[in-house]
């Protein structure tokens, strides 16, 4: 048997799922020599929320934390989460963006693009895996994992078939929710390995408290890579504790050989980290509570605190509940979509819109009408007939690849971007976040306007988990 291999999550989706994104690069730059020598088979330390929470938030420059996390990891391979033609932001971009966008990813130190789509829907994986293998990258395609009548063993086998055919370097199943099951896991693991020699890896986490499981039986039905965090920032709505799980995977043939010493220093490096956000409120307590609900409704771990969130500033708290339980009847109508970025945020929106206006559907956002166009792509099922009339009428429906309709558009924002724009860098940065870059562009090059930062930079952040 091969050996297990671990990617390590915390500089990533560990801090993303548990303190919204809001690790500096100054608190991660000092300890990325000693995870270096962990063996980890890669990093995630880029992609997912972490740009937009860099621009938005902490008044960084994405693009310079990449290039200075890739100057002191020498040994690892350096991964991201990219959201396919949405990218990094929240809706499609045209192909030509795309391409810019991951060439430059990989210039600045990405080896390895894991790449998804909120619907599986592979026409909109298809100019992100042309960009990856263009330029040299590694391309891991992963499967958004949900349950439904329509998600069933056969449609994931068919999914990997369709992505191998694409050209996929490895896959990954991607269960963002935590709602995978662990003899699901040993299930599907084994009957994908016996279709495909790619390499398998499998993403979960702790929210429904069985996380750990899933690992194990998957480990034992030959998955090749799982993905953990070191446990400052494990546990609750992130991954299972690196540590923990090395120690437990040591003892077995597998064996990932990880250096106990290099991640007991690196775990100390962070607890203190960990414990001022919890201080300063920015770590909530609720995302490191099990939540066995997760099972019925779904709900990525991201996508709770966030829902929280809204109600806190609603005053309406009490109705947390009842949002909840609204979640699977929305998605439910609207053909079961999983629950992963921009999804999960569009269906808790619109569950929340529903609870408390008192009326469902009476109060409908612009994303969710564009996704019953079919902007988004195919819905993995029907959407319900009446829902569907409620949103749009008698609006027409496009069937073709959302992004077709779009025409090149990277040399229109470059000169729209004008002088704020010094490097493609800066115009990728601005087409992405187009509200938010320009006053962070004018703070990177002129130091004395960061104290002037508009706070409209704050608003309408949608905490995201992948």
């Amino acid at each position: 048997m091969n050996q297990l291999k671990i990617t390590e999550t915390a500089l990533r989706d560990g801090h993303q799922s548990l303190i919204a994104t809001r690790l500096t690069t100054e608190e991660i730059l000092p300890i990325l020599e000693t995870m270096d020598k962990v063996g980890y088979h890669s990093m995630e330390v880029w992609g997912g929320a972490t740009f937009d929470a860099c621009i938005r938030f902490l008044n960084e420059d994405p693009w310079e934390r990449l290039r200075e996390i890739r100057k002191r990891v020498k040994n690892t391979k350096l991964q991201m989460l990219l959201r396919g033609q949405n990218l990094l932001g929240y809706r499609n971009y045209a192909d030509d963006l795309v391409d810019k966008f991951i060439k430059l990813s990989l210039e600045n130190g990405i080896d390895i693009i894991r790449v998804f789509d909120a619907l599986n829907d592979v026409r909109n994986l298809e100019a992100s895996m042309k960009a990856i293998k263009k330029y040299g990258g590694h391309c891991q395609c992963a499967i958004s994992y949900t349950t439904s009548d329509v998600h069933t063993t056969e449609y994931y086998l068919e999914l990997l078939k369709s992505m191998e055919a694409m050209g996929a370097d490895s896959i990954c199943i991607k269960d963002m929710a935590g709602v995978l099951t662990p003899y699901n896991a040993y299930d599907l693991v084994k009957k994908m390995k016996s279709i495909s020699n790619l390499p398998i890896e499998l993403h979960t986490h702790c929210t429904s408290g069985i996380a750990d499981m899933i690992y194990m039986k998957a480990v034992e039905a030959g998955v090749d890579i799982i993905d953990t965090a070191i446990s400052p920032f494990s546990g609750g709505t992130s991954q299972p504790p690196t540590e923990s799980l090395a120690v437990t995977f040591s003892e077995m043939e597998r064996n990932p050989g990880l250096n106990m010493d290099a991640l007991l220093e690196t775990a100390e490096y962070f607890k203190p980290i960990r414990d001022t956000y919890m201080e300063k409120g920015t770590l909530n307590p609720k995302v490191l509570l099990t939540e066995p609900q997760t099972l019925n409704y779904k709900v990525p771990g991201g996508m709770l605190s966030n829902l929280l969130s809204q109600l806190k500033q609603q005053n309406a708290t009490q109705k947390y509940e009842d949002v909840l339980k609204e979640v699977p009847r929305v998605r439910a109508d609207l053909g079961y979509p999983p629950l992963v970025t921009p999804m999960s945020q569009m269906v808790g929106t619109q569950a929340l819109f529903n609870v408390l206006s008192g009326e469902r559907y009476k109060l409908i956002p612009k994303e969710i009408k564009d996704y019953v166009k079919g902007q988004y792509g195919k819905a993995p099922a029907p959407i319900d007939e009446e829902v569907k009339k409620k949103i749009i009428g008698e609006e027409e429906v496009i069937t073709i690849r959302p992004a077709d309709l779009l025409e090149p558009e990277f040399e229109k924002i470059k000169s729209e971007a004008g002088n704020l724009a010094k490097c493609d860098e800066d115009v990728l940065t601005y087409a992405l976040f187009p509200q938010v870059a320009p006053n962070f562009l004018e703070s990177k090059y002129n130091p004395k306007k960061e104290e002037e930062l508009s706070e409209e930079n704050k608003v309408h952040y949608i905490t995201v988990t992948m």
